[in-house]
């Protein structure tokens, strides 16, 4: 299942052209996915998913603590 995650991770961020597969080395396509503004929002994006992560485990972990006291 983690597998499933990673991939569904990278197709949201777009970044599913650009890593090799199967020992696939050509060239990218002549546009880019990631060109302009489209880069800063998803880097923007995966920013505030991480921080959102990050801030759900941090308030789970201080609520265990507290049940368990």
């Amino acid at each position: 299942m983690g597998l499933y995650v990673l991939d569904a991770m990278i197709w949201i961020l777009g970044i599913r052209g650009l890593v090799a597969q199967h020992d696939d080395f050509h060239a990218a396509s002549g546009g880019s996915s990631l060109a302009g503004g489209g880069k800063l929002v998803r880097i923007l994006i995966a920013v505030v998913v991480s921080l959102a992560s990050l801030a759900l485990v941090l308030w789970a972990a201080v609520w265990c603590a507290i049940r368990l006291l």
